[in-house]
């Protein structure tokens, strides 16, 4: 499958998201994978917005994963106003070099918890899951999962360090399941 027609769906998406602004950048580094991700806020989604994040996976294997999300969030209604969830989608786009029938994308659902620990120094546990069954899969793609969790460290009000953990995974037409993340992470978040 041409690489052009993997972008398709990733250029339809951003052009879905039309009052985008620019909010920051987000870098991520493994023993054997990189990932950059750019982020910015619609105020076209919902009550409060939405964030969202177009990024570029690659690994050691030559594996080279494209993606773009919507995240919606905010507290809950409660008393716990350090505790924040939000729900959202993402589309993956991808050529896996590691098998021969590896081009696609699929398309997940996800959610994410993040608790902020009231401490003088900005302290924060995140996690995150998404899943696409094949139902939403496209090309050679029969479903992509992807789980992380991080704790993040607020350095200045504009920067955040984090050390984490994500599963990264694609199972493809030959039913062969390549994990394309499976290890520990370190990364950095600037907001502008």
């Amino acid at each position: 499958m041409n690489t052009l027609k993997l972008a398709a769906p990733l250029l339809l998406f951003s052009l879905a998201t039309g009052n985008a602004q620019a909010n920051g950048i987000d870098f991520r580094l493994s023993s054997k994978s990189a990932e950059f991700t750019f982020l910015t806020q619609s105020s076209s989604f919902g009550y409060g917005g939405a964030d969202i994040g177009y990024s570029v996976f690659v690994n050691e294997a030559d594996d080279i994963m494209g993606a773009a999300s919507v995240l919606v969030s905010g507290s809950s209604a409660g008393d716990v106003r350090a505790l924040h969830f939000g729900v959202g989608a993402k589309l993956y786009a991808g050529v896996l070099d590691q098998v021969a029938d590896g081009n696609g994308g699929a398309l997940a659902i996800g959610g994410q918890v993040r608790y902020v620990f009231p401490a003088p120094t900005p302290l924060a546990i995140l996690g995150e899951a998404f899943f696409a069954p094949s139902v939403v899969s496209l090309a050679d793609f029969e479903g992509v999962r992807e789980y992380r969790v991080a704790l993040e460290l607020e350095v200045t009000p504009s920067a955040r360090a984090y050390a984490g953990y994500r599963f990264l995974e694609v199972k493809v037409n030959n039913g062969a399941e390549i994990e394309l993340d499976d290890r520990a992470h370190a990364g950095v978040r600037f907001s502008f």
